[in-house]
């Protein structure tokens, strides 16, 4: 409570720290327990904070992530946090002054230690050389002065050391000037004197070797990286200006998708599938997102055709798709990541096989909605209206429909069966087809077409009328006859409109028709609930 009483003294963010109540429950936000109830992590990031870290922190003996990036954060940091010895440190991009506290080389098993954009002062501790177990220090966009204690270039396990945007001055340390393929090193002169001292000998690069790896940035000032992580833009120099623009508005690095799902953490993690992994991350504007991490083996094309195609999958603007953020690729991870806005009430799945006193039971009225919408999303994939590609989105299903916090559903993974190899595709796809959605006659052909899409689209339609995730025979029965009363959810208790029913169940015997030629396109299915009087 004394850290809340620091952190956010007018109360507007941590209102649900209450006095009597339990940190280890879910009524604390951003804070995790272990299984001992003891504060390991909080993580706070981009919530608007801003008071000062409070030196009572050091009662919070087991802490082992403390995430405050992206906040107003004032005052110097508390030297008391030496006592939090297995402690990762995040606190960038706030407004803290002051020196940085030597004491910090006490934290035997700090991994990473982030101060960047922050008001620091004075010069880098030679303690920080004492961290052996430092994977990554931040310390860019502040003003410090002096120069890189060698001490630092000795730590066995740092593989990023960012300290560019400073007042330093002096020599790099020649183990630094040596070592830039093993680890990221940023440079840059800006407002500084930083000799490089690049000489021709056997042990260190030319400048004419440097050449070869690294970029200069756009900004006015000089900036050398060395850097073994990606940036797909530095391979594609050869594209057109408009095309490197359209390019650069999509592209993240990856430092801020390691930033904003705190490097991947396990609590941040949504879910797996087949080619897959999704985290919950906060960008630094606040922003909430949606990280899917691609190995770059699941993926059938080269590196410049997946940004080609991730390029144009970012331009789609539909508001029944999940929007496409951006993405990066990591050669240090062999990975791509694409970012997804996130959305709250996850997959349509989840309403389905509901008991009826569960509250998350659709109404009638949400249910035309938002079979609608996915209507109007699939009808944008498959038109070509002003030079958009035709996208077959080939695994329409109740899990790749996402629900936004006001219900209207969103299409997710659009596009992205085009770039994964055969193998996941056909792995992926066997979950589809006993599942019902896949139709009958890709066994015949192996392809998929707009009307394989409406064949999925139509099971969707059943399920969202029955509430049920699996459609029986008996409810195909029930609907091929009309009787609603045996395939309608009873969890609605006859709460529903007739001519809707009719409608949407005639929509759907007609997509699932076994004839794709008999299957009406997307754009008439959207003419066709038009008419419905609850999808006004």
């Amino acid at each position: 409570m004394a850290m809340k009483a620091s952190l956010d003294p007018k109360n507007h963010v941590l209102s649900s720290w209450s006095i009597n109540g339990d940190p280890c429950g879910e009524s604390f936000e951003g804070v995790t327990c272990n299984e001992k109830g003891q504060v390991v992590n909080i993580s706070l990031q981009g919530k608007g904070l801003s008071g000062k870290l409070s030196s009572a922190i050091v009662g919070l003996k087991h802490l082992t992530g403390l995430y405050l990036h992206y906040n107003s954060l004032y005052g110097e940091i508390p030297r008391e946090v030496s006592n939090l010895t297995q402690l990762v440190l995040q606190l960038s991009y706030n407004l803290l002054t002051g020196r940085i506290p030597a004491q910090i080389g006490a934290l035997k098993k700090l991994s990473v230690t982030a101060l960047k954009s922050n008001q620091l002062t004075g010069a880098i501790p030679a303690s920080l050389g004492d961290l052996d177990m430092l994977v990554r220090l931040d310390l860019s966009s502040n003003n410090l002065t002096g120069s890189i204690p060698t001490s630092i270039a000795s730590v066995p396990s740092l593989k990023v050391l960012d300290v560019h945007n400073n007042t330093l001055s002096g020599n790099v340390p020649p183990v630094l000037a040596i070592g830039i393929l093993a680890f990221t090193i940023y440079l840059c002169r800006r407002k500084q004197n930083l000799e490089t001292s690049f000489h021709i000998s056997n042990s260190r690069p030319s400048t004419d070797q440097a050449k070869g790896i690294y970029r200069k940035n756009e900004s006015p000032f000089p900036c050398l990286e060395y850097s073994t992580r990606s940036d797909p833009l530095v391979d594609y120099r050869d594209f057109d200006g408009d095309s490197q623009d359209r390019f650069r508005s999509f592209m993240f690095n990856l430092e801020e998708v390691e930033l904003a799902t705190q490097n991947f953490a396990d609590s941040n993690l949504l879910g797996k599938n087949e080619f897959c992994a999704t985290y919950k991350g906060v960008l630094r504007d606040g922003s909430v997102v949606a990280v899917k991490s691609i190995s770059k083996n699941s993926c059938k094309y080269d590196e410049e055709e997946v940004l080609k195609i991730l390029n144009s999958l970012a331009s789609m603007k539909n508001d029944n798709l999940v929007r496409l953020r951006g993405f990066c690729c990591s050669r240090e991870q062999d990975e791509w990541f694409l970012i997804y806005d996130f959305v709250p009430n996850g997959k349509m799945s989840r309403f389905l096989d509901l008991q009826e006193s569960d509250e998350e039971v659709l109404e009638w009225s949400t249910r035309v909605s938002i079979a609608k919408g996915i209507a109007k999303g699939m009808a944008y994939l498959h038109s070509n209206k002003a030079n958009k590609p035709i996208i077959i989105h080939q695994n329409i299903s109740s899990d790749k429909i996402l629900i936004d916090q006001r219900y209207n559903p969103l299409l997710d993974d659009y596009g992205l069966y085009k770039l994964l190899t055969n193998d996941i595709v056909f792995s992926a796809l066997k979950a589809s087809e006993t599942k019902g959605y896949m139709a009958p006659e890709y066994t015949n052909t192996g392809r998929f077409s707009k009307a394989s899409d409406v064949y999925a689209f139509g099971m969707v339609l059943f399920q969202i009328l029955s509430g049920k995730q699996k459609i029986t025979s008996s409810i195909m029965l029930a609907a091929e006859s009309f009787n609603f009363k045996e395939f309608i959810d009873p969890n609605l208790n006859g709460r529903f409109f007739e001519c809707d029913a009719a409608k949407l169940t005639k929509i759907a015997l007609f997509c699932m028709h076994e004839s794709p030629f008999e299957r009406p396109s997307m754009e008439a299915i959207v003419k066709e609930l038009s008419n419905c009087t609850s999808c006004l």
